[in-house]
């Protein structure tokens, strides 16, 4: 399992540890990845994720999963984010053009 966001593409970051002394020692610094469980509204699924409590806040901020997805860029994204994306896209396409 990846170490990485699945909605805003954050991984781990490497860096020194930095003694007294000032001897530097590679270090890692790994993401706060938390599993939950968002739903669509959109869609009417619930789908779960293993994304950072930072994004889990910027997608209560905008408004949910719908709204952040249609927001994000497909890069930073995960396979499966962007699947869920187009799917959205394309339920939200057939309900303006009907």
């Amino acid at each position: 399992m990846s170490r990485r966001c699945e909605l805003t593409g954050v991984n781990r970051q490497i860096g020194h540890k930095v003694s007294h002394s000032n001897i530097k020692t590679k270090r890692e610094f790994k993401p706060n990845l938390v599993d939950v469980t968002l739903s669509s509204d959109a869609l009417g699924q619930s789908y779960k994720l293993r994304i950072t409590a930072a994004a889990l806040r910027s997608v209560d901020h905008r408004g949910g999963l719908d709204q952040f997805l249609l927001k994000a860029d497909e890069a930073e994204l995960s396979t499966r984010a962007v699947k869920i994306r187009r799917e959205l896209k394309k339920k939200l396409g057939e309900a303006a053009a009907a």
